[in-house]
C-alpha cells in the first residue's frame, strides 16, 4: 500500500468512525500491520471483520475500525498515533513488531517504539490490548527470545491487557495459515479473533452497562 493509498484509507476510516460515533457507538480500533489489515484475503475475511461479528452476537454495540497497514512497522505505528487518537476509540488492540523482527531491526528500537505507542494512548484515556507475535523458527532461539521478551516487557512496564501470542490457537489447525506461512486464512481470522476475545472482554462495556 503506497503512502497516498494510506492516507486516502485512514481518512474514509475517520469518516465512517464518525458516523458510527454520531449513532452512538463507541469505536474499537484494530492497529496494526498486514495481519490485521487482511493481507491476502476477500473483504470481510480480515480478524476485525470476524471480530465485529462476534462482538455482535455477544450484544456488544462497538464500531470496529480497521487500521491495519500491510508492511508497517512499530516505526510507523507512532507516526500512525495521530489517525488513531482522532477517532477518539474507547478501546485499541495493537497488533504490531513482526516486520520490525522479520526485518532484522534493532530490538531497542522497537521496544522503544512500541512503549511509545502503549503510553500515548494510555494517556489519552483509552483502553489498549497489546497482541504478541513470534518468529519463524529459522532465526534462532536466542533472537526469538529477545524478541518475544520485547512485547512480555512491554505488558508488564503498563496497564494493558495482553496476548503474548495471537497465534496460540491456531498454529496447529490445518488450514488456518496462508501459503506464505505468516498470514492467517479467513478461518484463521476467525480463530485469531476469539482468542482475543477473553482478554478484550473486561475492556468492553455494553449498552446497558454504558448507560448506568
Amino acid at each position: 500500500m503506497d503512502v497516498r493509498r494510506a492516507l486516502l484509507v485512514s481518512f474514509l476510516h475517520v469518516l465512517l468512525a464518525a458516523a458510527g460515533s454520531a449513532q452512538g457507538k463507541p469505536i474499537l480500533v484494530c492497529f496494526g500491520d498486514s495481519i490485521t489489515a487482511g493481507y491476502g484475503l476477500a473483504p470481510g475475511q480480515s480478524y476485525p471483520d470476524a471480530l465485529r461479528r462476534d462482538l455482535d452476537h455477544l450484544g456488544y454495540r462497538y464500531q470496529v475500525v480497521n487500521l491495519g497497514s500491510s508492511g508497517a512497522t512499530t516505526k510507523d505505528a507512532v507516526e500512525r498515533l495521530p489517525t488513531v487518537l482522532r477517532l477518539h476509540p474507547s478501546v485499541v488492540i495493537v497488533e504490531f513488531g513482526g516486520n520490525d523482527g522479520l526485518r532484522g531491526l534493532p530490538l531497542s528500537a522497537t521496544r522503544q517504539n512500541l512503549d511509545k505507542v502503549l503510553t500515548t494512548l494510555l494517556h489519552a484515556h483509552i483502553r489498549v490490548l497489546l497482541g504478541g507475535i513470534t518468529l519463524p523458527p529459522n532465526y534462532g532461539p536466542d533472537y526469538i527470545h529477545s524478541f518475544d521478551q520485547v512485547f512480555r516487557q512491554a505488558a508488564a512496564r503498563t496497564p494493558v491487557a495482553f496476548v503474548p501470542m495471537i497465534y496460540k490457537d491456531l498454529i496447529h489447525v490445518p488450514g488456518t495459515i496462508q501459503r506464505d506461512g505468516i498470514h492467517p486464512t479467513a478461518k484463521g481470522s476467525e480463530i485469531l479473533a476469539r482468542t482475543l476475545l477473553p482478554a478484550l472482554q473486561p475492556l468492553l462495556r455494553k449498552p446497558h452497562a454504558a448507560s448506568r
